[in-house]
């Protein structure tokens, strides 16, 4: 039997994220095999992903990463089953990793197929799974790019938003910030009315419409007025109509023009747990 040394636990320990006695055990089973203890781990990762398959994660941690020239962001979010894994610290330190490098790709299935410290994210989820003993994988992969991207990642990891302007101008910074964090808070469905599609208009007219009949409104009247309440629905529910949450005498996109006239909002991208 191998003599496995305090020194070589902690190198897999390092290496893979796993305890300290799941790597003792691994390399005691792979003889001091340092790969083959990694492959172990592997192994019971996939045993564990495969047990746990039909399980819903739904916590974890959501990260925002703009690049250097603040021309393109990602959001991802790292999910698991419980809010005890989610918030910890070790947890969100691999999210944060992940998002560090998910920032160089234009989609989820080639940012998964990439190496992480010698193996593709995707079998990195499954040995975490197996570390953690919960199912671990990427939910949500946006990517957004523009003339300036900023970010804004809410108090606990569980909402991140970006925001594209459409010029880098002195104080674009905080003012994408401030739109990144009023995006992160109301939640809206669409950029502008040009966004909201069809099939939710539609919804919202016959709603409209089914609660002026309840209030015994003329039959003919009824397009005319609920096209005045799906303004509002607009306004309540399109980022740049809302109003502004550290103003509300102002909308979003008067908010944004009162730095640059020229300036408008191009994009957004907002991702939240649950």
């Amino acid at each position: 039997m191998a003599n496995i040394t305090a020194a070589e636990i902690n190198k897999l320990r390092t290496a893979t994220g796993a305890g300290m006695m799941d790597c003792k055990k691994a390399l005691t089973e792979a003889e001091g095999d340092f790969d083959l203890a990694i492959e172990n781990l592997r192994k019971k990762g996939q045993k564990v992903a495969a047990n746990r398959s039909d399980r819903e994660s739904t916590e974890g941690a959501v990260i925002a990463v703009v690049n250097a020239d603040k021309t393109a962001g990602v959001v991802i979010s790292l999910n698991c089953e419980t809010d005890f894994v989610g918030k910890n610290e070790s947890f969100v330190k691999l999210a944060q990793d992940l998002a560090n490098l998910a920032i160089q790709f234009n989609t989820k299935e080639e940012f998964l197929a990439t190496d992480f410290n010698g193996l593709t994210v995707a079998d990195k989820l499954i040995e975490q799974t197996g570390v953690i003993g919960e199912k671990i994988e990427i939910g949500s992969f946006e990517r957004l790019e523009g003339n300036f991207i900023g970010s804004y990642i809410h108090a606990g990891n569980r909402i991140a938003t970006l925001t594209a302007l459409s010029a880098n101008v002195e104080g674009a910074e905080e003012v994408s910030r401030n739109v990144s964090m009023q995006a992160a808070a109301m939640a809206p469905i669409a950029l502008n009315e040009e966004g909201v599609d069809a099939d939710t208009i539609a919804k919202e007219i016959e709603i409209a419409k089914d609660l002026l009949r309840q209030e015994g409104k003329p039959e003919a009247m009824l397009e005319n007025i609920s096209k005045g309440k799906l303004q509002r629905f607009f306004k309540d529910n399109t980022l740049v109509n809302q109003d502004y949450i550290k103003d509300n005498k102002l909308s979003v996109a008067q908010y944004v023009q009162s730095l640059d006239k020229s300036l408008t909002i191009t994009g957004y991208k907002r991702v939240a747990l649950g």
